[in-house]
């Protein structure tokens, strides 16, 4: 049986004609039990629309880590590792997930106490909020009105000594209830928007990657991002900007000589942009919050670079004598 596709509502402050491609419902088919052929079909979808919705489905961890090395047969390691996060006490992510024991490459998520879920006898699960992790909260007013903002923008990645999957996949056991919340950009766009409670918000790469102007484009395809050593260690002490796209330069880092052990062998560096296998378009992979540097190779030769903008910000250095 071949899968059907249905397009995603797209929130009202968007533009529907930079989206036509993004995201797709499937229908009719449960993920944890498809055929070979519909499974290709799953993967030239996804890769086709970047994010996949799949309504009233029901998954055991087995099948959910199934469906994801699906796309990475010879990965045995998901996101941030198989137990990693409880070892770390001081990472960021530390009262966040909890792995199931006989899947730990399937790890939980949620707020509050959970008893007897799949080998786990009890744990306590904290919901991240940007009041524990940005430099400035909104008001006590707004909060209760319902305001809030994005905690942190960011892909599935250990980002250090582990590489990251392909793909991720989140499965909503249990969603909370009550009135939806209004999440603030906080970019100065003044752009908002109505969520339920609980909610992950996915951004096309690709899209953001075709709003650029051409000089920025160039300086994307040309650059890597190196990220801290145990990098959600690393960040902990910090506060992010309101955005959830990066974090404050306060100095507020671990230093360096006080994280868990670590080798440069193992830091990682990625390419700012990732190509698509099958469709073959770039897309942003960036973890903001985790980056230390940014790294750009020079313009070709016989390149252009009156326009470009690396010689724009030299010539400004220069003529502030930096």
């Amino acid at each position: 049986m071949t899968i059907e596709l249905a397009p995603l509502p797209l929130p009202t402050t968007t533009d529907p004609s930079k989206f036509g491609n993004f995201g797709r419902e499937v229908k009719g088919i449960n993920p944890g039990d498809c055929t070979p052929e519909q499974l290709e079909e799953i993967k030239q979808a996804l890769y086709t629309h970047d994010a996949l919705l799949f309504r009233n489905v029901s998954l055991t961890p087995e099948q959910q880590y199934a469906l994801a090395k699906t796309f990475d047969p010879e990965s045995e390691n998901y996101s941030h590792g198989n137990n990693k996060t409880e070892t770390q006490t001081k990472s960021i992510l530390h009262p966040i997930l909890r792995a199931i024991p006989r899947v730990p490459q399937v790890q939980l998520i949620g707020n509050g106490m959970v008893y007897n879920h799949e080998g786990i006898a009890e744990a306590k699960l904290n919901h991240p909020s940007h009041k524990t992790f940005h430099k400035t909260v909104v008001s006590p007013e707004d909060e209760a009105n319902g305001v809030t903002r994005f905690y942190r923008w960011h892909m599935d990645a250990a980002l250090y000594d582990l590489s990251p999957p392909r793909v991720t996949a989140l499965y909503a056991i249990r969603v909370p209830q009550g009135p939806k919340q209004t999440c603030r950009y906080d970019d100065g766009s003044g752009d908002e928007l109505s969520l339920p409670l609980g909610t992950t918000a996915f951004v096309s790469g690709q899209t953001m990657f075709h709003l650029l102007p051409s000089e920025l484009k160039s300086v994307a395809v040309r650059a890597k991002v190196k990220y801290a050593p145990h990098p959600f260690v690393w960040m902990a002490p910090a506060r992010a900007k309101s955005t959830g796209l990066g974090i404050e330069s306060d100095g507020l880092e671990m230093p360096l000589n006080e994280l868990p052990p670590w080798s440069e062998e193992n830091v990682k560096i990625y390419p700012v942009l990732w190509k698509n296998p099958v469709t073959k378009a770039l897309s942003f992979q960036v973890h903001p919050c985790g980056a230390t540097e940014l790294i750009i190779s020079p313009l070709p030769t016989g390149a252009a670079r009156e326009n470009s903008i690396v010689s724009r910000w030299c010539a400004h250095h220069r003529l502030e004598g930096g």
